[in-house]
This record gives structure tokens, C-alpha cells and sequence, in this order.
């Protein structure tokens, strides 16, 4: 069960392995997208197409024909991967249970968001956690974890394919662990939890009045989807990449204030500076700091979030 690119993987991967028999897919309706606002199906569907595995779209987890139609697959276990939350009726028809794939070392990052969570934090490790699925979501007893480690300017786009690439062997190892009756759960500790929720197109504005190393971090964990963004001459633009630069803070400056230099983009923070690396102004294709610096031509009193959209 799964929709996104990341469940997509595990899929694969678990196919073409060939241990386990994949019975059926479980994932979303196909959603309306684009220009032409065509429906267009998830990558999880796409994928289970091409491999031939039967394919389920419930537009409701609760609806009584999807729960008569599941169990007739007599599956043996339910995994989980980037899907919706399941109703226990749902989770417990399945002889060993529901286990769900989680993108990061609960219980740390708990939520729909992990793995921007982690990024956005600073984190230099995270992982990836298989479990049983229980009512309180991402809080079931722990099957298997595996540790990987987040390069220092690595973007959101870059760990999530990484991490989506390890997800099928990490996923087939917990199969065959239950089904060797080899497991040894172990229980989340509530009291270290972190949550890791939506995140929402109101929460992915830069605030240049944080110290550089956290506004860096921010624009790493949205990068490149939803993306962050700052204000230009009344208009969006988003970052996708940037560093810490070397160059001392500017006593005169206010963050968000450009500063004048001819080959880097520079930004004044709290108290140190930026360097944007990748940018896109509203209507326009992505560009360097440098072409921006060259197309835009900043003055030394503009500002980035100096207004309101």
C-alpha cells in the first residue's frame, strides 16, 4: 500500500527479488494534474501496471466493498509505504499483521514529513524504520532500523531518492526476519518522540532573521518541492539551494538586506551572511546566484522579504 515515488521503489525492488509474492497494490485514485488538468495515477500505479500486480483504488479505506475485496486476497501481511492511515479493521485482517516503512529512526519524526523535518533540523543522521501498525499512528513496536547518514549540503530531493533506494532491501529484510520468525520488537520510548507534520505552502517562507546555518537548513529540507521562498519586488521567488558563506556579517545591514558584490549572491542573516546558489523568480526557469545577480542587478538597499505577497 503506497502512492508517492518513495513507495514506488520498494515495490520494485521487492518484485524483482522475487522472496516475496506481491498479491495486489493498494494506492490512491488518479488525481487531476497539470495544464490540462488530466487524471493522471500515482507512481505506485504506474508501477504495479508495468509489473502486471493487480491494482486497488479505494477512494475510502473504510468503504465495506474495499474491506470484502482485500480480504479475499488471503494476504498473509499488509506493508506499507507513504500511504494514508488505516483503520484497525483494515490493518488487522492480515494473519501477521500491518507494517508500515517509516523515513526516519522513530520514534524521531513522527509525521507525514520526516524527512524534511530532518534536513530543516540539521540533522546529520536519520534512517528508516519498519513497525507494526497500531490505532496512534507511527507509534507501533519497532521490527528493524537502519542508520544513513545525511551529507552536510545535501537537499531534500537528493536523501529522499537515496533513502527511497534503500527502502526495498530494508523492507524485504523485515519480511523475511516475520516470516523466519526471527524478530525481537521493541517499543517506542514516547518520551523521546518528535514530530515531523505537513508541510504547508504558509510554512516554507525564509526568515532572514534566523542565523545562517538554520536559514540554509530551511531551504535544504524544501528543496526542491514545495520549495522555499522569499520576497523580490513583490514577487515569489524560491531558493533551492545556498550556503554559509566566509565573508563577515555587515554591522550596517539588516537581514534579508543583498549585499553589493558583483559574483555572489549574498544575503545578510541574524548575524552572519548566505550565499544563493540556486534561485527562481516567479515565471522564470531556476538560475545560479550569479545569473540572478547579473539579470536582476540588486541594488544595495534591496531587500529579499522586505513585503508581503
Amino acid at each position: 500500500m503506497g502512492t508517492p515515488e518513495f513507495a514506488r521503489r520498494p515495490l520494485e525492488y521487492l518484485c524483482q527479488s522475487g522472496r516475496h509474492q506481491i498479491l495486489a497494490a493498494v494506492t490512491g485514485p488518479d488525481q487531476k494534474s497539470g495544464r490540462g488538468l488530466k487524471p493522471m495515477p500515482t507512481a505506485v500505479k504506474v508501477a504495479a501496471q508495468a509489473l502486471g500486480i493487480p491494482i486497488i483504488t479505494p477512494a475510502s479505506l473504510k468503504d465495506e466493498s474495499f474491506i470484502d475485496e482485500i480480504r479475499k486476497f488471503g494476504a498473509d501481511i499488509f506493508a506499507v509505504v507513504a500511504f494514508r492511515i488505516l483503520p484497525e479493521n483494515l490493518f488487522s485482517i492480515p494473519k501477521f499483521g500491518s507494517i508500515n516503512l517509516h523515513g526516519s529512526l522513530l520514534p524521531k519524526y513522527r509525521g507525514a514529513a520526516p524527512i524534511n523535518w530532518a534536513l530543516i533540523n540539521g540533522e546529520s543522521e536519520t534512517g528508516l524504520t519498519t513497525f507494526f501498525l497500531k490505532k496512534s499512528v507511527d507509534t507501533g513496536n519497532i521490527i528493524y532500523q537502519e542508520k544513513i547518514s545525511i551529507e552536510p549540503d545535501e537537499i531534500f530531493d537528493e536523501l529522499y531518492l537515496r533513502m527511497s533506494n534503500l527502502a526495498g532491501p530494508v523492507l524485504e529484510k523485515t519480511l523475511d526476519l516475520i516470516e523466519a520468525g526471527k524478530i525481537q520488537l521493541r517499543e517506542q520510548d514516547d518520551s523521546k518522540a518528535t514530530p515531523a507534520p505537513k508541510i504547508n505552502p504558509s510554512d516554507t517562507r525564509i526568515s532572514w532573521d534566523n542565523p545562517a546555518e538554520k536559514v540554509v537548513n530551511f531551504i535544504r529540507g524544501l528543496s526542491s518541492i514545495p520549495g522555499a521562498f522569499t520576497i523580490f519586488r513583490d514577487k515569489r521567488v524560491k531558493v533551492f539551494r545556498g550556503r554559509k558563506s566566509d565573508i563577515l556579517s555587515d554591522s550596517k545591514l539588516s537581514p534579508g538586506q543583498i549585499l553589493e558584490d558583483r559574483h555572489k549572491l549574498l544575503i545578510q542573516t541574524a548575524k552572519d551572511m548566505v550565499e544563493i546558489l540556486e534561485i527562481q523568480p516567479e515565471g522564470r526557469k531556476k538560475m545560479s546566484g550569479d545569473q540572478f545577480l547579473r539579470g536582476y542587478q540588486p541594488r544595495k538597499e534591496e531587500f529579499f522579504g522586505d513585503s508581503l505577497s
